[in-house]
């Protein structure tokens, strides 16, 4: 899965006992009602966001992970996660190029010229439609 928006904050590495890191990346979704979304960045992938900066456009590739935990009372509970595993600039197309024009358009000829009808010295025929 995608998620297109702008990059809202950028959250230091967190590193944890066992070793294990991440980051994590607040993305506001460009929709009628923009939604931040918080997408974790896990080991290896954290330096996928060393060029990225806040305000910065983007698309992030994701997959939507969960997990099942049983807290001390018995009760089971369930988490759900994003997590991104590719980043790409995304830049409007107004700071892009332009879009491209054919260097000789074809001029109208005489009939696309006039208001007259193309089918004028055509015969009728016996089709019923």
């Amino acid at each position: 899965m995608e998620l297109i928006g702008t990059v809202k904050k950028l959250t230091d590495i967190q590193t944890f006992q066992s070793g294990f890191q991440k980051r994590e990346m607040i993305l506001l979704t460009e929709e009628q009602y923009p939604q931040p979304i918080s997408i974790e960045f896990l080991s290896d992938k954290i330096s996928l966001l060393d060029h990225v900066s806040e305000g910065e456009k983007v698309k992030i590739g994701i997959n939507i992970r969960g997990r099942e935990w049983t807290n001390p009372q018995g009760e089971v509970k369930y988490f759900n996660s994003i997590v991104g595993w590719r980043v790409e600039k995304v830049y409007d197309n107004a700071s892009g190029p332009e879009p491209t024009q054919p260097s000789n358009p074809v001029a109208p000829t005489s009939a696309d010229a006039t208001n007259s009808n193309p089918f004028e010295d055509e015969e009728d025929d016996d089709l019923p439609f």
